[in-house]
C-alpha cells in the first residue's frame, strides 16, 4: 500500500495538531526550567522524546510517496519501514506480545487504591521524597500511618522498585523485572500507562502513530488520577486540583470507579497492540 504525499501529509498534520497541546506546554516549561509533577511525567519517565511523539508513522507495510523527510529516520528506506528493521525487532515483539496476552487474560484487580505512591515516600524525610517541591497532604506521620494500616498489593515492578526499603517488605507481592508477565493485570494504572511508554513507543515506527496517540492520551489521563490519589498536596496547581482521598472509604470508591473506567479504555488499545504484534510476527522474515 502506498500513500500519496497529499494523503500522508494530511495525516501527519492531523497527528501533530492532536498532540501539540500536550507537547508544546511541556517544551515551554522545559525551556523555562519549570517542573510540573503531573504533565511532565510521560516526557521524562519514558524515553520517547517529544519530537518522536509528534512525528506520524503509517506503520510497517505502508509506503509514503515523495517522503524525503523520512529517509534519515532509523528503519526507513525509500519511504517505508524496512523488512530488516522488522526482523531485528522480532524478539522485542515476541516479548511484548507475551506480556500483552498475559495481562489481557488476567482478571483486573481494583483494590490497590494507588498505595504504590504512598509506599514510595514511606518513612522518608521531606528532603528525601521525589517531589520535594510539594508537601505531603497528611504530613510524614499521617502518610506512614496510611501505609501501615492498609494491605499493599502492588503487581507492577516499575512501581514496586521505587518503594522505600522499609515499605518493600510490606508488599504482599514480589514482582521482578524478568517476570512481568506473571504479575501484570489489566486494572493496574501503571500497567495501562505502559501501553504507551513501554509498548506502543517501542513498536514505533512499525505500528501506526494513531495507535501510539491513543495510548498516549490514555496514559495522560491516568497520570492525573495517579497523582490525585498520591500523598502529595498539589492544591497549588492551577488546574482546579482535587485529591482522591484514598485513606477514606469514599476516596477508595472514587479511585476504584475511575480505575475501572481506565481499564475499560485500555482494553481495546491492548487488543489492538496484540493484533499488531501478531500481524508483524507473521510478516517477519526469519
Amino acid at each position: 500500500m502506498q500513500l500519496s504525499r497529499e494523503e500522508w501529509t494530511t495525516k501527519a498534520e492531523a497527528h501533530r495538531a492532536r498532540l501539540a497541546p500536550y507537547v508544546e506546554p511541556h517544551l515551554a516549561r522545559r525551556g523555562a526550567r519549570v517542573k510540573h509533577p503531573v504533565n511532565d511525567f510521560l516526557f521524562t519517565y519514558y524515553s520517547y522524546r517529544p519530537a518522536q511523539l509528534l512525528r506520524w508513522h503509517p506503520g510497517f507495510g505502508v509506503a509514503l510517496e515523495d517522503a524525503a523527510e523520512y529517509e534519515a529516520l532509523r528503519g526507513y528506506a525509500d519511504g517505508t519501514v524496512t523488512a530488516k528493521f522488522l526482523a531485528d525487532k522480532r524478539l522485542l515483539i515476541e516479548t511484548l506480545l507475551k506480556l500483552l496476552r498475559a495481562t489481557a487474560s488476567r482478571e483486573a484487580n481494583f483494590g490497590c487504591f494507588g498505595l504504590h505512591e504512598w509506599a514510595m515516600v514511606y518513612q522518608l524525610t521531606p528532603e528525601q521524597v521525589r517531589h520535594t517541591d510539594w508537601p505531603l497532604r497528611l504530613g510524614a506521620t499521617g502518610t506512614d500511618r496510611v501505609v501501615e494500616s492498609h494491605r499493599i498489593a502492588c503487581s507492577h515492578f516499575d512501581a514496586y522498585r521505587f518503594f522505600t526499603p522499609p515499605a518493600a517488605p510490606l508488599n504482599t507481592l514480589s514482582p521482578r523485572s524478568d517476570d512481568r508477565a506473571a504479575f501484570e493485570q489489566p486494572g493496574c494504572l501503571h500497567g495501562n500507562m505502559d501501553l504507551y511508554g513501554r509498548v506502543a513507543c517501542r513498536l514505533s515506527p512499525l505500528i501506526c502513530s494513531d495507535l501510539v496517540a491513543d495510548a498516549f492520551e490514555l496514559a495522560w489521563d491516568i497520570r492525573w488520577l495517579d497523582m490525585r490519589a498520591a500523598p502529595y498536596d498539589l492544591s497549588d496547581l492551577d488546574e482546579g486540583w482535587t485529591p482522591v482521598k484514598i485513606e477514606t472509604a469514599e476516596g477508595k470508591r472514587e479511585y476504584a470507579e475511575a480505575q475501572k473506567a481506565f481499564a475499560e479504555r485500555a482494553h481495546p488499545i491492548r487488543l489492538q497492540l496484540i493484533s499488531e504484534c501478531e500481524r508483524l510476527l507473521t510478516l517477519t522474515v526469519r
